[in-house]
């Protein structure tokens, strides 16, 4: 059993010198200082803590293999403060319907501020010893421009990023991947793999067009060298991941230091479900992942689609229809009477679109409705349904046009659609109407100013995330806008 601090007494914080405190069974599968750091990773977020640091963690275990990860916190340095000061050692707790079950992780070695510690991230990128850089950095991180995916140069922070003159004074982990890989170049030049790790629809090929992009228009005098060698040496692998991490709770930090006898700072949850699958294609070693359920495939798109266009497309859907009913996470939009349903019905929809190769779209549905009313799983309609106009247009919109191209009707999208839209009205006060935050938020509420048409706010609004040729479908548009009115009024109809 854990040791219970007496009472009064404050238990003492989570550390390699407190491990023996912490039952046999909840300590990492691996002994840390046996790690050596061959993962550099970018975005030191709770996903990436859940997901990825997990499956290295076991593959270690399994295969006697010592790979160990450096973190890097691109910006929240308080993140990196907490970690070191606990050893990079952090619990994470599985969110149960029968009850949590937390263990701590071993597999981050270490944790670096990517501008302060840019000194130390330099000679990481450039050790042959890194054989695998990884980044969970969404989609805003990468700088694309919409509608071509290409590189936005002229975007402040990546333009500050080119004009830099010292790698510490780079801010973007774009620019400051691309940086890593000319230094490695001219220190060798060894093979190394970049694993994108976002919700993105190609996420492989997205990370090497933004880095390309940045080379390309960088000065450096031998760009061009190091493009010739990132094509003969640097991999960038598709990938699709997925478990769901809820935002930690102060409930959720009293179950992990009541179920380890030791405080911990940066607990992570997750539901139980989790996948990765991995397009085979390495440019050097790699941890063994499939020997804890990862897969590795010739090609992820099928299974890519089906996780963006049905997990994360109903997903944000019900953020939307959940908000304008009232709701608070998914878990309690799966207990109305539509939730379930709606669930069904948007996945019945939406599968028609996906290629062969993948899951079966119906017994998707039902692991995502399993999954879903959890309600152990506290997942937030509000942190689900931000940053939408980055979203939407990956989850939804190729399934849209597909459809009518097909022509088969959409009325399940479309009723996501208007609860979209109704979601980017503004409220008192500023900020969007139901707490949601996103980059385009002044763009979008100026799209319900100065019409009062609801087919003409409609078509601004698709306008306004890119997709103009869906502001052109008379039918989607109106089909859209009727039914905002019933969605301003709480009411779920479809």
């Amino acid at each position: 059993m854990t040791p219970t601090p007496p009472a009064g007494t404050d238990p003492p914080p989570l550390g390699r010198a407190t491990l023996g405190r912490i039952a046999p069974g909840r300590r990492p599968a691996v002994d840390p200082r046996e790690l050596r750091p061959r993962i550099v990773h970018f975005g030191l977020g709770a996903f990436h803590r859940a997901h990825q640091a997990l499956y290295t963690e076991r593959a270690s275990a399994l295969s006697g293999e010592p790979w160990g990860i450096v973190a890097v916190a691109p910006r929240s340095l308080p993140v990196v403060t907490a970690m070191r000061a606990q050893d990079c050692l952090y619990s994470l707790t599985e969110l149960r319907p029968e009850g949590p079950a937390t263990r701590v992780i071993g597999s981050v070695t270490d944790a670096l501020g990517m501008r302060p510690d840019a000194g130390r991230i330099d000679a990481l990128l450039a050790s042959p010893e890194v054989t695998v850089l990884t980044s969970t950095i969404t989609e805003k991180g990468h700088h694309r421009r919409p509608g071509s995916g290409e590189l936005d140069t002229l975007a402040p922070e990546i333009a500050a990023d080119l004009a830099a003159r010292a790698t510490g004074d780079l801010t973007t982990v774009v620019g400051r991947i691309a940086a890593g890989l000319t230094l490695r170049m001219r220190s060798g030049g060894a093979p190394v793999t970049l694993l994108s790790c976002d919700n993105m629809a190609g996420n492989g090929s997205a990370l090497a067009t933004v880095v390309r992009g940045f080379v390309e228009a960088s000065s450096w005098p031998d760009r061009r060298a190091v493009l010739d060698w990132m094509a003969a040496s640097v991999a960038f692998p598709a990938t699709v991941v997925d478990r769901i991490v809820p935002a930690t709770t102060d409930q959720d930090r009293r179950t992990a230091d009541s179920a380890l006898g030791v405080r911990d700072a940066v607990p992570v949850v997750g539901e139980p479900y989790r996948q990765w699958v991995l397009e085979d294609s390495f440019a050097g070693p790699r941890p063994p992942w499939e020997l804890d359920g990862a897969l590795f495939v010739p090609d992820v798109v099928p299974y890519q689609l089906t996780k963006l266009r049905l997990l994360n497309g109903a997903h944000s859907a019900l953020a939307y229809l959940g908000a304008a009913a009232g709701c608070v996470t998914v878990a309690d939009v799966l207990a109305t009477g539509w939730g379930e349903r709606f669930v069904r019905a948007f996945c019945a929809e939406a599968g028609p679109t996906l290629p062969a190769g993948g899951p079966d779209p119906l017994g998707y549905a039902d692991d995502l409705v399993e999954r879903f009313r959890n309600p152990a799983v506290r997942h937030l309609l509000q942190q689900i349904g931000s940053d939408g106009s980055l979203k939407i247009p990956e989850r939804w919109f190729d399934a849209l046009r597909a459809l009518r191209a097909s022509p088969s009707p959409t009325p399940v999208l479309e009723l996501a659609l208007a609860a979209w839209a109704n979601a980017t009205r503004a409220a008192e006060g500023g900020g969007q109407l139901f707490g949601t935050t996103d980059p385009a938020l002044a763009a979008l509420a100026d799209c319900w100013h100065g019409t009062t048409s609801l087919p003409d706010t409609v078509r601004r609004l698709l306008r306004a995330v890119g997709a103009v040729d869906l502001a052109e479908d008379d039918a989607l548009v109106s089909g859209t806008a009727a039914r905002i009115p019933a969605l301003r009024a709480g009411h779920i109809d479809f």
